[in-house]
């Protein structure tokens, strides 16, 4: 069995634990983590060190506000980067939402919370992970986000991101190793093609494509319905820099493929001044930095859905707004 095969099938000993009825979500975690693990989480909780202070400050408070609480991932695969080994999955939490948390009002009612993560393995754990939560998704979806000026707010927001439309996204087997790369490059030259004039990105997409955006920024389906987000949200930032590039303070921590998927995730991947209004704050030509998590589902030599998770409370606090100092009851 090879080491990527190992990892996949510790990554679902994790998972499974999560959402089969009688799961423990702290056994799973217990079982999953190394005891020293760097586990970076989206902003307020940043970063924590092992699976006690992760359950300690992340899953029992979720467990408190979440009666049921259960975990179920659409899409999960592995492979290597820069030397390491990783996995990934990308799902949602669910329960009834009865307590506050984060100082969000419960609705009272059944609840998602889209979840997304990274993995760097050693010897069957994970050493080194990186946790999204769109949280703002599940603001808008219990009708709790303050902001009225923002895209997803107003347009393109579902309520639930469906998984993959060809129903594999749990890639468990073995895939070919010259496929994957192959998957691997078609996404690294279409991002060195996004924010130039000619939309160069336009040809490693379907016309059919879907977009399933952080819920602050709206979903969209078809290339063109895509294309008049990107090129406007493109057009609110100038000085675009991604990826690893020397002194730019952004870092891709891995990128790699399993098949037909694609994942890639930076902490953060891009930075820009803000040149025009968003999110409903003023541009005072700050420099911001941006978490980023992507997972691509390709068919053929085109690319045809697209995850995205951006670390949006953390990107409002750079722009001087803290969404969570904001959440009270009056607010919400």
């Amino acid at each position: 069995m090879s080491e990527i095969a190992r990892n996949k099938q510790a990554l679902r000993s994790y998972i499974e634990r999560q959402h089969r009825s009688g799961g423990d979500l702290r056994e799973a975690i217990n079982g999953f983590f190394d005891r020293d693990a760097q586990i970076n989480v989206v902003h307020p909780y940043n970063e924590l060190t092992g699976p006690a202070e992760y359950i300690d400050r992340f899953l029992q408070p979720l467990e408190v506000a979440f009666e049921h609480l259960r975990r179920t991932d659409y899409m999960a695969f592995g492979g290597d980067c820069d030397g390491g080994d990783w996995v990934t999955s990308t799902g949602y939490y669910f329960g009834n939402f009865t307590r506050p948390w984060l100082g969000i009002k419960p609705t009272g009612t059944l609840a998602n919370l889209r979840v997304g993560e990274f993995h760097r393995m050693e010897n069957g754990r994970a050493v080194e992970s990186y946790i999204f939560l769109d949280i703002p998704e599940l603001m808008i979806a219990a009708g709790r986000w303050p902001i009225t000026d923002s895209p997803g707010r107003v347009r393109g927001f579902t309520g639930y991101l469906p998984g993959p439309a060809s129903q594999d996204g749990l890639q468990w087997q073995e895939n070919d190793p010259s496929h994957s790369a192959s998957s691997v490059g078609m996404v690294t030259d279409m991002l060195r093609s996004l924010a130039t004039k000619d939309e160069a990105w336009r040809p490693y997409w379907h016309d059919d494509m879907f977009w399933y955006g952080p819920a602050a920024f709206g979903s969209f389906v078809g290339l063109e319905n895509f294309a008049g987000f990107q090129v406007s949200f493109e057009g609110a930032f100038s000085e675009w820099i991604g990826g690893s590039v020397p002194g730019s303070q952004t870092h891709h921590f891995t990128r790699f493929a399993d098949g037909d998927y694609i994942c890639s995730g930076g902490w953060p991947s891009l930075n820009c001044l803000q040149a025009k209004p968003f999110l409903g704050q003023p541009s005072i030509g700050k420099r911001l930095f941006m978490r980023v998590g992507d997972w691509w589902r390709r068919e053929g030599d085109l690319l045809v859905e697209n995850w995205v998770f951006v670390d949006i409370p953390h990107v409002l606090l750079q722009m001087g707004y803290d969404l969570f100092a904001n959440m009270t009851e009056e607010a919400v």
